[in-house]
């Protein structure tokens, strides 16, 4: 039933209504309903085939004040040298700063040196699952509405194995850090934060010489991944995540939230899975007892929450919370 809903979600255009959409998504005797009360017109100006479009800024001044379409995602060799203000504030948050250049020049023999996702138009709708690594997805059994889009993103190690039925077994992209790193298939995307040059540096070991085994804690020393599909967030992607959405609050977004504006950039549709807290307000990941906390740390995680919420005010994302 998701997946019949959300395939025609994209190509019955014509059955939005003047107020609502309403959305019903069965489980058992469970509904979820997507409202989309705000969207009373279609812009002319269609960035997408998909019935709502996450870059058509026509529907919030909010969100387009924010959106910046021009921004560089991921680092390549053309458009690695860094603002006098990027490369400041990025190399601010790293003890040991490094040689930036020798780094990138060693990437670039190494990994794809090409230009990634520049390919929207009128005739794409790209979907994409964001899934986080919230305990809520315990017992919502979102696994096949997860696997049914075009892109799934994991966030760190958040593992899908023995979890199949709440979270799904498909990952398109996994965005890690060397302290986060586990090893991924063939087929997946390797994405790097890179919150410091020696996590380029580590990237580059991994696949090399293995010489890299600790950075502020033990990291693994090389990693089963798809070298031709490694990809490296872009540090002005990160300082313009910090300045236009987390509005300089906490000393750098988190992962999450990176992913999840990434998400906006590179997709069309945008439905996030496993973020915020169980329904009886407990913190933690789905696959660990521990609780968590999102109000302490280097990360502004209110400040990023209420950013989420806001999103989904606006209509750019639908967040589904589980049944837990």
């Amino acid at each position: 039933m998701w997946v019949f809903l959300l395939k025609h979600r994209r190509y019955r255009t014509a059955l939005l209504s003047s107020t609502t959409i309403l959305v019903l998504l069965y489980f058992q005797s469970s509904v979820l309903v997507f409202n989309y009360s705000s969207y009373g017109f279609v812009s002319k100006k269609v960035p997408c085939a998909c019935s709502i479009c996450v870059a058509d800024g026509g529907n919030s001044n909010w969100f387009s004040e924010r959106y910046n379409p021009n921004i560089p995602l991921l680092l390549n060799s053309t458009n690695s040298a860094l603002g006098a203000n990027v490369s400041k504030w990025w190399k601010g948050l790293q003890s040991n700063a490094g040689n930036y250049t020798e780094a990138v020049d060693q990437l670039f023999s190494l990994f794809p040196d090409e230009e990634h996702y520049s390919d929207a138009g009128p005739d794409r709708c790209r979907t994409c699952a964001v899934v986080g690594n919230s305990g809520n997805l315990l017992g919502s059994h979102y696994g096949p509405l997860i696997d049914f889009h075009d892109f799934v993103i994991r966030i760190n190690k958040g593992p899908t194995e023995g979890y199949e039925k709440d979270v799904g077994s498909k990952t398109t992209h996994r965005i890690l850090y060397p302290e986060s790193a586990m090893d991924l298939d063939n087929s997946t995307h390797l994405v790097l934060l890179p919150v410091k040059i020696l996590d380029l540096q580590w990237l580059i070991s991994a696949f090399t010489t293995k010489n890299i085994t600790e950075t502020y804690t033990d990291v693994p020393s090389t990693i089963q991944a798809n070298k031709d599909k490694v990809m490296i967030l872009h540090p002005e992607f990160l300082r313009y995540v910090y300045d236009n959405w987390a509005e300089g609050h906490g000393l750098y977004p988190s992962t999450g939230f990176l992913t999840l504006i990434f998400a906006l950039h590179v997709c069309d549709e945008v439905n996030v899975f496993g973020f915020g807290a169980t329904s009886d307000g407990i913190w933690h990941h789905y696959f660990e007892t521990i609780s968590t906390s999102y109000e302490s740390g280097i990360h502004a995680g209110n400040f990023e929450n209420e950013t989420i919420n806001r999103l989904q005010q606006e209509n750019k994302i639908l967040v589904l919370k589980g049944w837990t």
